[in-house]
């Protein structure tokens, strides 16, 4: 008959308890098995932890639902816990990986092919991207829930603040397709991700269900930010009836607009702070309780408790790797916008409502999906919502005022097109919200409005100060 070890101290019994009852609650009911006894005890290290009733290791200040029992980088693990990402759709984005070296060395070799460099380029950003969006997940498991939730949305937009940066940095060319981007990125998330999550859970069950404080927090912010975000246009539109030059004159308010933008970036950025402040902080208890409500929902909890988890050296050599990828190929992609606006004749609308937000955000809409089928509703719209939410308020103001810094006259003044386009979705998507329901007929009709708003950026016309333009013109 063995017995189980006592901790050494007052002080452990205390963890022990706080985190046995904590192991209760986050597995449900007393009757239901305790995963972690399938992995077996950690040996060795010293770590700073002890043995647990169940007879596994516990590392003080990691969650049990990410402890890894294991310690440093051992690399047939970490490459086989990486190929199995978070879920199948994510694990089959990885055998996209053979386009990353590839990538690389057609840029070096051959940099006179440049649509087949920026199509090689593009198809590698997808596995890169879900790489560092798993990272983001595996440290999210070994933090508090709602700090988890927060940091891996912005591993998610690492990868778009990565573009905007290098886009900026090339020159004020690059303008228009950033403004378009960065609506791009708020329309893909609000139709066609959340669109295909409300599909997705909609076809196992009726209906689902989410919490208020969720959705209607997330569409607030998101309806506040798209005002922020489209005054500068609607201010320069009121006033001279037009967003580009004209016979070679510059707008005449062209200064103002400027001014307006970088005030209206400062503002956005303090409605980020209050947002996180808000989450973190006031409404800390009651976040964490909804999320909680979703893990004890999650479908798929038994299998994703049993899972092999990266250590947290492992997560650090992850995004170090992934980062590395992500920033190459940003930064090679960048360098074919302008062969590609010229010579293939792709509209700047097109290239950044659709193209860049569907590949910088593929990993992030996976994850989100991959939720919804679960019947995790209330961490899929924390992604979608708190990616939009990010983009406005944190990424978009970033970008304005690094283009002030550099001299780049990086401005909120928005093609009329794509301004109507970001109000109007956010109607339809606050609608939908707006009752705590979804059902995947609510789904279909979000991916369709996007599928119509592609169609029409397909045909919209660059302005003159487009990026082709711009670099014929120099």
């Amino acid at each position: 008959m063995t017995t189980r070890p006592k901790p050494p101290s007052s002080a452990r019994d205390a963890h022990y308890s706080m985190s046995h009852h904590r192991r209760s609650a986050d597995y449900g009911s007393p009757t239901e098995p305790k995963y972690e006894t399938t992995i077996p005890p950690h040996r060795g290290h010293g770590l700073p932890s002890y043995q647990a009733r169940s007879g596994s290791r516990i590392t003080r200040g990691i969650k049990p639902e990410g402890e890894s029992h294991r310690r440093g980088i051992h690399l047939i693990k970490f490459f086989k816990i990486c190929w199995t990402s978070t879920c199948q759709l994510a694990k089959w984005t990885n055998i996209l990986w053979p386009f990353v070296p590839a990538a690389i060395a057609l840029y070096w070799a051959r940099p006179d092919l440049h649509l087949a460099i920026f199509i090689v380029n593009y198809i590698a950003m997808v596995p890169a991207a879900n790489l560092l969006g798993f990272v983001g997940q595996e440290l999210a498991r070994k933090l508090p829930r709602v700090l988890g939730t927060i940091i891996e949305v912005t591993f998610g937009s690492i990868v778009e603040i990565i573009l905007f940066m290098i886009l900026i940095a090339d020159g004020a060319k690059n303008v228009p397709i950033i403004k378009a981007a960065i609506l791009g990125s708020i329309l893909a998330n609000l139709l066609l991700c959340l669109g295909t999550c409300f599909i997705a859970g909609g076809i196992r069950r009726d209906e689902q269900r989410f919490h208020e404080a969720i959705s209607e927090t997330g569409s607030g912010l998101i309806l506040v930010a798209a005002m922020g975000l489209i005054v500068p246009a609607a201010f320069s539109g009121a006033l001279t009836g037009t967003t580009t030059e004209t016979n070679g004159e510059e707008n005449p308010f062209e200064h103002e607009v400027l001014r307006i933008s970088r005030a209206a970036a400062i503002v956005l950025l303090l409605a980020y702070c209050a947002y996180v402040f808000f989450q973190m902080r006031s409404h800390h208890g009651l976040i964490d309780e909804v999320l909680l409500g979703d893990d004890h929902e999650d479908t798929d909890r038994r299998k994703d408790l049993s899972k092999e988890k990266l250590t947290l050296t492992e997560c650090v050599v992850a995004v170090v790797i992934a980062l590395a990828c992500v920033s190459l190929i940003a930064f090679i992609l960048v360098k074919q916008i302008h062969w590609i606006v010229e010579e293939r004749h792709i509209k700047d609308a097109f290239l950044g409502l659709i193209l860049v937000p569907l590949v910088e955000k593929a990993a992030e809409h996976l994850t989100a999906v991959d939720e919804a089928w679960d019947n995790q509703m209330n961490y899929a719209l924390s992604h979608v919502l708190g990616a939009s939410v990010q983009t406005a308020l944190l990424n978009t103001p970033l970008v304005v005022l690094v283009g002030w810094g550099l001299g780049v006259p990086m401005d909120l003044n928005f093609e009329v097109f794509m301004a109507v386009m970001l109000i109007l979705a956010v109607l339809v998507v606050g609608n939908f919200l707006r009752d705590g329901k979804s059902n995947y007929l609510e789904g279909v009709l979000c991916v369709l409005v996007y599928i119509i708003i592609a169609i029409g950026a397909f045909y919209y016309p660059n302005p003159k100060t487009s990026a082709g333009a711009s670099s014929s013109g120099h």
